[in-house]
Protein backbone atom coordinates (compact mmCIF):
# COMPACT_ATOMS: atom_id res chain seq x y z
CA UNK A 1 0.00 0.00 0.00
CA UNK A 2 1.19 3.48 -0.86
CA UNK A 3 -0.51 6.02 1.36
CA UNK A 4 -0.90 9.29 -0.56
CA UNK A 5 -0.68 12.64 1.26
CA UNK A 6 -3.95 13.93 2.66
CA UNK A 7 -2.96 17.48 3.60
CA UNK A 8 -0.19 18.51 1.20
CA UNK A 9 -1.15 21.97 -0.03
CA UNK A 10 -3.20 22.55 3.12
CA UNK A 11 -1.04 22.05 6.20
CA UNK A 12 2.22 22.37 4.28
CA UNK A 13 3.24 23.20 0.68
CA UNK A 14 2.60 20.59 -1.98
CA UNK A 15 5.56 21.76 -4.07
CA UNK A 16 8.94 20.31 -3.11
CA UNK A 17 10.95 23.53 -3.34
CA UNK A 18 8.44 25.55 -1.32
CA UNK A 19 8.20 22.81 1.27
CA UNK A 20 11.96 22.60 1.67
CA UNK A 21 12.22 26.35 2.16
CA UNK A 22 9.48 26.36 4.79
CA UNK A 23 11.00 23.37 6.58
CA UNK A 24 14.38 25.12 6.72
CA UNK A 25 12.69 28.18 8.22
CA UNK A 26 10.89 26.07 10.83
CA UNK A 27 14.01 24.09 11.70
CA UNK A 28 16.38 27.03 11.86
CA UNK A 29 20.12 26.56 12.50
CA UNK A 30 21.26 24.17 15.26
CA UNK A 31 21.19 26.05 18.57
CA UNK A 32 22.94 23.32 20.55
CA UNK A 33 24.73 20.07 19.79
CA UNK A 34 22.04 17.49 18.93
CA UNK A 35 21.53 14.80 21.56
CA UNK A 36 19.83 11.40 21.49
CA UNK A 37 16.47 11.05 23.21
CA UNK A 38 14.07 8.33 24.24
CA UNK A 39 10.94 10.11 23.04
CA UNK A 40 9.45 13.47 22.17
CA UNK A 41 6.17 15.35 21.87
CA UNK A 42 5.58 17.49 18.77
CA UNK A 43 2.56 19.44 17.48
CA UNK A 44 0.81 18.85 14.17
CA UNK A 45 -1.02 21.99 13.02
CA UNK A 46 -0.32 23.80 9.78
CA UNK A 47 3.38 24.60 9.55
CA UNK A 48 2.82 28.36 9.73
CA UNK A 49 1.33 27.87 13.19
CA UNK A 50 3.15 24.98 14.85
CA UNK A 51 6.04 24.30 12.48
CA UNK A 52 8.63 26.28 14.47
CA UNK A 53 7.72 24.37 17.65
CA UNK A 54 8.07 20.99 15.95
CA UNK A 55 11.19 22.18 14.17
CA UNK A 56 12.83 23.22 17.44
CA UNK A 57 12.36 19.68 18.78
CA UNK A 58 13.64 17.91 15.68
CA UNK A 59 16.63 20.23 15.37
CA UNK A 60 17.49 19.49 19.01
CA UNK A 61 17.68 15.72 18.51
CA UNK A 62 20.32 13.34 17.26
CA UNK A 63 17.81 11.44 15.18
CA UNK A 64 17.97 7.69 14.57
CA UNK A 65 16.65 6.13 11.38
CA UNK A 66 13.78 4.19 12.94
CA UNK A 67 10.68 5.67 14.58
CA UNK A 68 7.43 4.67 16.19
CA UNK A 69 5.01 7.56 15.68
CA UNK A 70 1.87 7.69 17.82
CA UNK A 71 -0.85 10.07 16.73
CA UNK A 72 -4.51 10.83 17.49
CA UNK A 73 -7.31 9.74 15.21
CA UNK A 74 -9.20 12.96 14.52
CA UNK A 75 -11.93 11.28 12.47
CA UNK A 76 -14.34 8.65 13.86
CA UNK A 77 -13.35 5.98 11.36
CA UNK A 78 -11.26 2.87 11.66
CA UNK A 79 -9.98 0.87 14.59
CA UNK A 80 -9.32 2.52 17.98
CA UNK A 81 -5.69 1.31 17.94
CA UNK A 82 -4.73 1.26 14.27
CA UNK A 83 -1.35 0.24 12.90
CA UNK A 84 0.04 -0.18 9.39
CA UNK A 85 2.69 -2.86 8.99
CA UNK A 86 3.69 -2.51 5.35
CA UNK A 87 3.84 -0.16 2.41
CA UNK A 88 5.00 3.45 2.24
CA UNK A 89 3.77 7.00 2.80
CA UNK A 90 4.18 9.60 0.10
CA UNK A 91 5.06 13.26 0.69
CA UNK A 92 6.27 15.94 -1.75
CA UNK A 93 9.80 14.94 -0.69
CA UNK A 94 9.37 11.30 -1.72
CA UNK A 95 8.20 8.03 -0.23
CA UNK A 96 8.89 6.85 3.32
CA UNK A 97 8.77 3.09 3.97
CA UNK A 98 6.92 1.57 6.88
CA UNK A 99 9.27 -0.40 9.15
CA UNK A 100 7.64 -3.79 8.63
CA UNK A 101 9.83 -5.72 11.05
CA UNK A 102 9.28 -3.22 13.85
CA UNK A 103 5.54 -3.00 13.14
CA UNK A 104 5.14 -6.76 13.22
CA UNK A 105 7.02 -6.94 16.49
CA UNK A 106 4.76 -4.25 17.97
CA UNK A 107 1.61 -6.02 16.80
CA UNK A 108 2.80 -9.19 18.47
CA UNK A 109 3.68 -7.33 21.68
CA UNK A 110 0.33 -5.50 21.80
CA UNK A 111 -2.64 -7.63 20.68
CA UNK A 112 -4.91 -4.58 21.00
CA UNK A 113 -3.45 -3.18 17.78
CA UNK A 114 -5.32 -3.83 14.56
CA UNK A 115 -4.11 -3.52 10.98
CA UNK A 116 -6.19 -0.67 9.56
CA UNK A 117 -5.50 1.67 6.67
CA UNK A 118 -8.79 3.56 6.99
CA UNK A 119 -7.89 5.17 10.32
CA UNK A 120 -4.73 6.59 8.70
CA UNK A 121 -6.10 7.55 5.29
CA UNK A 122 -7.13 11.15 6.08
CA UNK A 123 -5.24 11.67 9.34
CA UNK A 124 -2.91 14.69 9.26
CA UNK A 125 -1.25 14.45 12.67
CA UNK A 126 1.30 11.83 11.65
CA UNK A 127 1.67 12.88 8.03
CA UNK A 128 2.96 16.36 8.91
CA UNK A 129 5.88 14.88 10.88
CA UNK A 130 7.36 13.01 7.94
CA UNK A 131 8.70 15.97 5.89
CA UNK A 132 10.67 17.20 8.93
CA UNK A 133 12.36 13.83 9.24
CA UNK A 134 12.91 13.59 5.48
CA UNK A 135 14.56 17.00 5.40
CA UNK A 136 16.91 16.10 8.26
CA UNK A 137 17.60 12.45 7.51
CA UNK A 138 16.73 11.69 3.92
CA UNK A 139 16.01 8.00 4.42
CA UNK A 140 14.36 6.39 7.44
CA UNK A 141 11.64 3.91 8.40
CA UNK A 142 8.71 4.30 10.75
CA UNK A 143 5.73 2.58 12.34
CA UNK A 144 2.42 4.51 12.17
CA UNK A 145 -0.04 4.09 15.04
CA UNK A 146 -3.31 6.09 15.24
CA UNK A 147 -5.22 6.15 18.52
CA UNK A 148 -8.95 6.63 18.82
CA UNK A 149 -9.31 5.40 22.39
CA UNK A 150 -9.20 7.16 25.74
CA UNK A 151 -8.99 4.04 27.91
CA UNK A 152 -6.03 4.42 30.24
CA UNK A 153 -5.39 0.68 30.62
CA UNK A 154 -5.19 0.25 26.83
CA UNK A 155 -2.79 3.18 26.47
CA UNK A 156 -0.57 1.82 29.23
CA UNK A 157 -0.57 -1.61 27.61
CA UNK A 158 0.44 -0.07 24.30
CA UNK A 159 3.16 1.99 25.98
CA UNK A 160 4.65 -1.05 27.69
CA UNK A 161 4.60 -2.93 24.39
CA UNK A 162 6.35 -0.05 22.63
CA UNK A 163 9.04 -0.11 25.31
CA UNK A 164 9.63 -3.85 24.90
CA UNK A 165 9.90 -3.55 21.14
CA UNK A 166 12.24 -0.57 21.29
CA UNK A 167 14.43 -2.28 23.89
CA UNK A 168 14.72 -5.35 21.68
CA UNK A 169 15.25 -3.53 18.39
CA UNK A 170 19.04 -3.75 18.49
CA UNK A 171 19.44 -0.15 17.32
CA UNK A 172 18.03 3.23 18.35
CA UNK A 173 14.31 3.86 17.86
CA UNK A 174 12.72 7.21 18.75
CA UNK A 175 9.13 7.24 20.03
CA UNK A 176 7.25 10.32 18.77
CA UNK A 177 3.89 11.45 20.12
CA UNK A 178 2.01 13.92 17.92
CA UNK A 179 -0.35 16.28 19.73
CA UNK A 180 -1.53 19.84 19.84
CA UNK A 181 -2.49 21.23 23.24
CA UNK A 182 -5.68 23.04 24.34
CA UNK A 183 -8.07 24.15 21.58
CA UNK A 184 -10.22 27.22 20.90
CA UNK A 185 -10.26 29.00 24.22
CA UNK A 186 -8.67 32.35 24.97
CA UNK A 187 -4.90 32.62 24.95
CA UNK A 188 -4.84 33.19 28.72
CA UNK A 189 -7.02 30.16 29.49
CA UNK A 190 -5.17 27.97 27.01
CA UNK A 191 -1.79 28.82 28.52
CA UNK A 192 -3.08 28.04 32.02
CA UNK A 193 -4.55 24.71 30.97
CA UNK A 194 -1.53 23.78 28.90
CA UNK A 195 0.80 24.56 31.79
CA UNK A 196 -0.99 21.99 33.93
CA UNK A 197 -0.75 19.33 31.24
CA UNK A 198 2.88 20.15 30.47
CA UNK A 199 3.77 19.85 34.16
CA UNK A 200 2.58 16.24 34.11
CA UNK A 201 4.56 15.50 30.95
CA UNK A 202 7.71 17.04 32.42
CA UNK A 203 7.16 14.93 35.53
CA UNK A 204 7.03 11.81 33.31
CA UNK A 205 3.61 11.04 34.78
CA UNK A 206 1.36 9.36 32.19
CA UNK A 207 -1.49 8.58 34.58
CA UNK A 208 -1.30 12.12 35.97
CA UNK A 209 -1.49 13.54 32.44
CA UNK A 210 -4.53 11.36 31.73
CA UNK A 211 -6.30 12.57 34.89
CA UNK A 212 -5.36 16.22 34.36
CA UNK A 213 -6.57 16.32 30.76
CA UNK A 214 -9.82 14.47 31.40
CA UNK A 215 -10.76 16.03 34.76
CA UNK A 216 -9.84 19.60 33.85
CA UNK A 217 -11.33 19.46 30.35
CA UNK A 218 -8.13 20.22 28.49
CA UNK A 219 -8.77 19.63 24.80
CA UNK A 220 -5.34 18.14 24.06
CA UNK A 221 -6.19 16.12 20.97
CA UNK A 222 -3.24 13.72 21.18
CA UNK A 223 -3.18 13.15 24.92
CA UNK A 224 -3.69 9.41 24.36
CA UNK A 225 -0.56 9.31 22.21
CA UNK A 226 1.31 11.29 24.89
CA UNK A 227 0.15 8.91 27.64
CA UNK A 228 1.34 5.87 25.68
CA UNK A 229 4.62 7.61 24.83
CA UNK A 230 5.27 8.58 28.46
CA UNK A 231 4.52 5.03 29.59
CA UNK A 232 7.05 3.70 27.08
CA UNK A 233 9.63 6.33 28.02
CA UNK A 234 9.44 5.47 31.71
CA UNK A 235 9.76 1.76 30.96
CA UNK A 236 12.84 2.56 28.86
CA UNK A 237 14.48 4.41 31.74
CA UNK A 238 13.85 8.04 30.82
CA UNK A 239 14.74 10.34 33.70
CA UNK A 240 14.14 13.88 32.50
CA UNK A 241 12.01 15.94 30.14
CA UNK A 242 12.50 19.45 28.80
CA UNK A 243 10.06 21.91 27.29
CA UNK A 244 11.97 23.08 24.22
CA UNK A 245 9.38 25.52 22.92
CA UNK A 246 5.78 26.59 23.52
CA UNK A 247 3.50 28.81 21.46
CA UNK A 248 -0.12 29.39 20.59
CA UNK A 249 -1.75 30.16 17.27
CA UNK A 250 -2.35 33.66 18.62
CA UNK A 251 1.39 34.30 18.38
CA UNK A 252 0.97 34.05 14.60
CA UNK A 253 -2.50 35.48 13.99
CA UNK A 254 -2.55 38.11 16.71
CA UNK A 255 -6.05 36.95 17.64
CA UNK A 256 -5.98 35.90 21.31
CA UNK A 257 -9.70 35.20 21.64
CA UNK A 258 -9.63 31.54 20.54
CA UNK A 259 -6.28 29.83 20.10
CA UNK A 260 -4.62 26.42 19.94
CA UNK A 261 -1.56 25.65 22.05
CA UNK A 262 1.59 23.91 20.83
CA UNK A 263 4.29 22.31 22.98
CA UNK A 264 7.56 20.73 21.94
CA UNK A 265 9.09 18.44 24.57
CA UNK A 266 12.17 16.20 24.53
CA UNK A 267 12.40 13.20 26.87
CA UNK A 268 15.77 11.66 27.70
Amino acid sequence: MRREPAVAGLFYPAQREQLERLLDTCLGPPAVEPEPAVACLVPHAGYIYSGPVAGAVYRRLLLPRRFIILCPRHYPVGQPLAILSSGSWQTPLGDVPVDTALAQALRQACPLLREDAEAHRMEHSLEVQLPFLQRLLGEFRFVPVALGTAVLAALEELGRAVARVVAGAGEPVLVIASSDMNHYESDAVTRQKDRRAIERILALDPAGLFRTVTEEEISMCGFAAAVAMLTAARELGASRAELVRYATSGDVTGDRSAVVGYAGIVIQ
